[in-house]
Formats: C-alpha cells, sequence, structure tokens
C-alpha cells in the first residue's frame, strides 16, 4: 500500500508511540488523582503541553487539551458565541472552511446569529475586500482555516485576524493542517489543533486561547481543564501528541526539504493533462489536488486500491455530494466529480510517490480509453 492521503491522517511517528507505550501500559493513573502516581501523569502531561505551546509558536494564552479539532472549534465557536455582548451577533467565515466550522455556524444560525460566509477566488483565497465590508462593529467572531484541508491553500490568517481586531472581534483559527507544517502567524486569538494530523495519536486536539478571549466552557462537570474542560485526560494521548509536536519542531527543515523534492516529483509526473485546483503559489505543498476533465475520481480510487488517495475531506466523503471547497474555487459539479487529492508527508518514499503517479496516469488514462 503507497499512503497518500496525509489530509485525512498522518502515520503515527515511532517516536510518539515510544512515548505513549508507558502511560497506557504501566503508568495508568487519573492524572486527575492527588496520589503520587497521579501527580506524575498530571506531570507528563504538562510537559507535553509545555511542547505543544512551543510549536503553536504564539505568546500570551494558554492552551487545554480536548478530544480533536472538532471539539475545539465547538468551543470556540459557541464559547465564544455564548460571552457574546448585545449588539454582537455576526460571524463571519471564509466558504471553505471545514464542515466542524461550518455546521456549527449553521447551528449558531438556527439559534439567531447572523452568520457570512466570505466567497473565495479561483485560487481559493478569500475576498479581502468582502471580509473587509462584512466584518462590521456588529461582529463577535471571524473564523478562518490557516491551510485548507481539501486544496492546500494557505489563507493570509495575520491579515484577517487584523481586521477583525479592528472591528473588536475575536479570530479563529484552524491550523489543524497547517501545524507543524507551516508557520502560524501572529493575530489569532483562538487556534484550533489535532493530534492525528502531524504524526500523533487521533483522540487529542487543543484549543490554545490569548487571554481574555477564552470561550465558555463547552463541557461541564469536573473541570479538569483549568476549570474550562471538563473530562478526565489520557495521558498516553497527550504524551503522544506532545512528542509529535516535539519532533515537528526538530523536524521541521528536513519535513520542508522533503515536501519540496515530493511536490517536484508529483507536478512533473502528472503532466499537462492535469489542472492544479487552487493557488500553485500560496499552498502547503504537501496537498496536491488536481483534477483530469472527464475522469471519474471516485472509479480511480476504486481501481487503484493500492494507493490511499481520496476525493477530498475524509469527514464527508461519504456524503456523495461535490465538495464545497471545489465548488467555491468555480468548479462545476463535474469538474469536481474529476478531482482527486494526493497528500504526502515525511515518511512518503520518492520511489513510491513516483510509482503511484505512474499508475494514476495509466489508470486514469485507461477509463477514458486515450494513450497514457
Amino acid at each position: 500500500m503507497i499512503y497518500l492521503d496525509y489530509q485525512a491522517t498522518t502515520p503515527l511517528a515511532p517516536e510518539a508511540a515510544a512515548a505513549m507505550r508507558p502511560w497506557a501500559e504501566a503508568h495508568f493513573a487519573n492524572p486527575h488523582s492527588p496520589s503520587r502516581a497521579g501527580r506524575e501523569a498530571a506531570a507528563a502531561i504538562e510537559v507535553a503541553r509545555d511542547h505543544l505551546e512551543r510549536a503553536i509558536g504564539l505568546q500570551g494564552g494558554s492552551l487545554a487539551f480536548t478530544s480533536g479539532a472538532t471539539e475545539a472549534i465547538n468551543w470556540a465557536l459557541k464559547g465564544t458565541a455564548e460571552k457574546t455582548t448585545a449588539g454582537r451577533n455576526r460571524i463571519v467565515a471564509i466558504a471553505t472552511e471545514h464542515a466542524a466550522v461550518l455546521d456549527t455556524l449553521d447551528w449558531l444560525a438556527g439559534r439567531g446569529f447572523d452568520v457570512v460566509r466570505i466567497g473565495v477566488g479561483p485560487d481559493g483565497l478569500a475576498d479581502m475586500a468582502e471580509l473587509e465590508q462584512k466584518v462590521d462593529p456588529h461582529t463577535v467572531l471571524v473564523a478562518a482555516m490557516l491551510v485548507n484541508n481539501e486544496i492546500g491553500v494557505i489563507q493570509p490568517v495575520a491579515d484577517i485576524a487584523r481586521i477583525a481586531h479592528t472591528a473588536g472581534a475575536v479570530m479563529l483559527c484552524d491550523a489543524v493542517q497547517a501545524l507543524g507544517r507551516v508557520p502560524i502567524p501572529e493575530g489569532p486569538d483562538l487556534v484550533a489543533v489535532s493530534g492525528h494530523k502531524i504524526h500523533g495519536p487521533k483522540g487529542v486536539g487543543a484549543l490554545w486561547m490569548r487571554q481574555g478571549a477564552e470561550p465558555a466552557p463547552l463541557l461541564h462537570g469536573g473541570g479538569q481543564e483549568q476549570g474550562m474542560r471538563s473530562g478526565t485526560l489520557s495521558p498516553a494521548l497527550c504524551v503522544g501528541f506532545g512528542a509529535a509536536a516535539a519532533l515537528a519542531m526538530e523536524r521541521a527543515e528536513a519535513d520542508r526539504e522533503h515536501i519540496k523534492r515530493l511536490w517536484r516529483i508529483a507536478l512533473d509526473g502528472f503532466g499537462p493533462g492535469w489542472t492544479i485546483n487552487g493557488s500553485v503559489d500560496a499552498r502547503y505543498h504537501g496537498n496536491f489536488n488536481l483534477r483530469r476533465d472527464g475522469l471519474d475520481g471516485a472509479r480511480l480510487i476504486s481501481d487503484l486500491r493500492n494507493i490511499a488517495f481520496s476525493l477530498g475531506s475524509a469527514c464527508a466523503s461519504g456524503s456523495g455530494r461535490p465538495s464545497h471547497v471545489l465548488r467555491a474555487i468555480g468548479l462545476s459539479d463535474a469538474q469536481a466529480r474529476s478531482s482527486i487529492r494526493l497528500g504526502f508527508g515525511r515518511y512518503t518514499g520518492e520511489a513510491s510517490l513516483a510509482g503511484a503517479v505512474a499508475a494514476i496516469n495509466e489508470a486514469a488514462a485507461s477509463q477514458q480509453d486515450i494513450p497514457a
């Protein structure tokens, strides 16, 4: 199996697996217990928290662990909405945000909030003129994903945060696809991240909160995370996430150089019969989303079962609907269905990627009954 679905999830780093093992087996104590074993588990979580805060790289805030980025995003949106003051009921988001943002905003719209979605150009970048117009003194929060999960486009988050702050609004950045891959710029007040997108374990995420911008609690109970998020933390998951974050910082330059080589292999291998979706330059190059006229992307995946790739977001893959991201950049339903997404990274071999590209080209040509 050649694994090219890094936006859906990443392989668990051996270093993260090794760091987790003792806390899943011998050191199983509840980290919120006052016992010695509990205090040791709590100390391990604090070390992991420090690794993660360093990887995020922002100052003046605190970090709370969650069950994943979906919880972190829900908490950020619903908790900020709950704390809003009279006259601030508008929430602005980019049209290409993840479903965790868009579906939560639909829920808030049903409870009286004025939800505004900002369009993007064919390159996938937000219409900044529209954003400046729509973010007004009634706005409580602006949400923008740093690296898009479907097409890899990098939004100007620092500029978006400046617009939000000028209007007195909070800025939420979904940095799930960015952490460990591209620097998170100064500006966001809330940052959501996920363990399994940076070679850590599934089932753990975090919300970074600038001091003064903390949302109201979403989960109630014991208040284990700084009195703001209830629930017993898993030392193994937190430690694994922290180890993955530390490794991402250590390997940052090597990973970037590897991605550059892989991008060039894919770019050269697919050739002129394919079109890249979204900006080529303002993009994380470990995301290769492209289309070929007349291609049936779903059939291509079925034909190439020894290569793991996707049509887009793993979270929406079963809906049968064309990608909202591809439609937002102006693609027709037919063009969206002729698109595929390859994701590669740290553990992708150059020869494996080249072989996969050749196999995809051959299968696509065979499907369309044209020469490869």
